[in-house]
């Protein structure tokens, strides 16, 4: 088996309280007064409580706008070309911080033998790859690959990847970055995939080390892993590339599904390893949304705080997409007694509508 031994995570500088985003959106979005204290409503209940973002307007007076024009209709709203130049210029410095954090105290960055980063919201070649393994001095024959455009279940694929990885290669030490820059995307057009995209997404970085089993110390082992696909929830998310930027569509049906589907997969997941629900002893679920980990609840008919770690990073940080699971399953880890056994089942959600899991033990 491979294991998990440390996850550093990184947010930007510019930290904005759900109430401030409020009034940006109303603006944005020039609704009626209805619209506006639905909207009002919604922001209310989303179980969020602050976003950090790479773009400082959200909470500030227009004149001090960097990211949006100043002008009373926000015309020209910015173009894809600006949104892929401000991800060019702040996506690896984050990841960076990410990545110090998470190598602190455990190997020197040149150690690393593999690198495989994530991200959804941007994209160029040569890409955010090479940029770390510039920046980092990594070997030019550190192996390298990039998970692109899976959205919010990527950071376990990305560990799937690794272990794989790690099983394969005896002292492998394997450098996970999931960095998504969600804020860059909000689009103008105030239909409800906006709304609810403005509403949940935030920015944020994730690395992750994972190592071949022959390396010394603590960490979470990596059991297994399992996936299904939901075939009628294709068109109930998804992601897709446009000239302003890129668009997300987000829809209740999602909630309904998980709600319906999630204790058959969790049933699946445990079957296939052997495992019981009564041998799990933390719940690390990607926080998709507030509705979603309370469609998990109902479904697995959770009544003694299972996904308080979830709701806690989506309350602090909202929903920063891959990064994310890696945020719940850093603040398990971190409360850890590893004295004694621990299972920990992890599972994140994204477009086909697809469903990830996977399972990690302490030593």
């Amino acid at each position: 088996m491979s294991k998990l031994i440390s996850i550093g995570t990184a947010v930007p500088a510019y930290k904005h309280l759900q109430s401030d985003i409020l009034p940006f959106m109303q603006r944005i979005y020039a609704l009626e007064n209805h619209a506006n204290r639905k909207l009002r409503f919604l922001y209310q209940q989303s179980g969020i409580e602050a976003r950090y973002s790479v773009i400082p307007d959200y909470s500030r007076s227009i004149g001090e706008w960097e990211f949006y024009p100043p002008t009373e209709n926000l015309e020209p709203f910015p173009s894809l070309e600006w949104r892929m130049r401000w991800y060019r210029k702040l996506a690896a410095p984050l990841s960076l911080e990410a990545i110090h954090r998470c190598l602190e105290g455990q190997l020197e960055p040149a150690s690393i033998t593999h690198l495989i980063t994530v991200s959804c919201t941007g994209m160029s070649a040569p890409g955010l790859d090479l940029e770390l393994v510039e920046a980092l001095g990594l070997p030019p024959v550190v192996f390298r690959t990039s998970v692109n455009f899976m959205g919010c279940y990527a950071a376990v694929h990305a560990l799937k990847l690794a272990d794989a990885l790690a099983r394969s290669s005896s002292g492998a030490r394997i450098l996970i970055v999931c960095t998504e820059l969600c804020t860059l995307h909000f689009q103008q057009e105030p239909t409800v995939d906006n709304m609810l995209s403005s509403l949940l997404f935030a920015d944020g970085s994730a690395a992750a080390l994972v190592v071949s089993d022959d390396h010394p110390g603590k960490g979470l082992r990596l059991r297994g892993f399992y996936s299904e696909i939901v075939p009628e929830g294709k068109g109930a998310m998804t992601w897709d590339m446009s000239s302003s930027g890129f668009r997300m569509t987000l829809t209740s049906y999602v909630t309904d599904l998980i709600r319906a589907d999630f204790a058959g997969l969790v049933g699946n997941a445990l079957k296939k390893r052997g495992l019981g629900r009564d041998e799990i002893s933390h719940w690390c679920v990607h926080p998709g949304g507030k509705k979603i980990l309370d469609a998990i609840d109902k479904s697995l008919a959770f009544t003694n705080g299972h996904l308080d770690d979830s709701r806690h990073i989506l309350k602090e940080y909202g929903n920063m997409s891959s990064p994310t699971i890696l945020f719940v399953l850093q603040r398990i880890m971190d409360q850890l007694d590893y004295s004694r056994p621990n299972c920990i089942f992890g599972a994140a959600f994204g477009p086909g509508l697809t469903m990830e899991t996977f399972i990690v033990e302490t030593n």
